[in-house]
């Protein structure tokens, strides 16, 4: 008997692999990820949400046996993080993390109000392909301008202060990078070069996608209506996605990385919403 249920349990998880490659079909969903978490509306509470995010993703990260480096954070000025971007490393790692693009809403007896009122509070994540080679976008060294800094930041358990940041702008778009967070300033131009290259092969396939289907993406402001997802911890404990519906009441097992549930809804969804 023993020998059957291990059987079914080695058939159970194949057929889980198998259905999760198919759905993991898109063109960069095998490669890794660059994620940035910005906090929005709600002020310190917001500043620590996307702290909390940040440690939520993580966690997720470890328990996948991934590989995670944080290329650039600006610390609160109380407590928390502004933003933060980090490179996240393994199979499929893009796939499974895009589903966590958007804004995402907290709400919670607040820890920073004398009156322990409830507030809500908003960050947003953005989720990007990591992209190191590119036949299609070539970056033109007179399109670009490299300005150097101190890293700035309380520093603490995120970020090793350096005295070599850097910050590229490209010019004809408008996209800024940096990265503050590698040893020398080759390391972290390095790290940089990688993340405006990504932004701009992202660009130019939304670029492309919408005069295809003659849309247009926008940019949503970080605050009311526009959540993907809540996390509510009172007065009930609850987190829903607003694309999928799926949702659970077990919230911080979710915090601690246990969101796979809606990684697998997302993907589903997607799936279905193309059919």
């Amino acid at each position: 008997m023993a020998d059957i249920n291990t059987y079914e349990e080695k058939i159970r998880l194949e057929y889980d692999t198998l259905e999760l490659q198919t759905l993991l079909s898109d063109v960069h969903d095998e490669g890794d990820v660059i994620l940035t978490i910005n906090a929005g509306a709600g002020g310190t509470d917001a500043q620590d949400w996307a702290d909390m995010l940040l440690r939520m993703y993580v966690r997720w990260v470890e328990k996948k046996g991934f590989s995670y480096q944080i290329i650039d954070i600006s610390e609160g000025e109380e407590a928390g993080i502004k933003s933060v971007t980090l490179e996240v490393r393994g199979e499929y790692a893009y796939g499974l993390m895009k589903s966590e693009h958007g804004i995402h809403r907290l709400v919670r007896l607040s820890p920073f109000n004398a009156n322990n009122k409830r507030q809500t509070s908003f960050a947003s994540v953005d989720v990007i392909p990591l992209i190191e080679q590119s036949t299609d976008v070539e970056i033109n060294s007179d399109d670009i301008r490299i300005d150097t800094f101190r890293s700035s930041g309380a520093g603490g358990q995120h970020i090793n202060k350096t005295d070599s940041a850097v910050r590229i702008t490209h010019l004809p778009s408008g996209i800024v990078v940096q990265c503050q967070n590698q040893r020398s300033q080759i390391q972290n131009k390095e790290v940089a070069m990688r993340a405006l290259l990504s932004k701009l092969v992202v660009l130019k396939e939304l670029e492309n996608a919408n005069a295809l289907n003659g849309i247009a993406e926008s940019n949503k402001e970080i605050s009311w209506g526009n959540q993907i997802r809540s996390y509510v911890f009172h007065p009930y404990t609850m987190v829903k996605d607003h694309r999928t519906r799926h949702e659970v009441g077990q919230v911080a097992d979710v915090m601690d990385g246990a969101f796979d549930g809606f990684i697998q809804a997302y993907l589903h969804f997607k799936r279905e919403s193309l059919t």
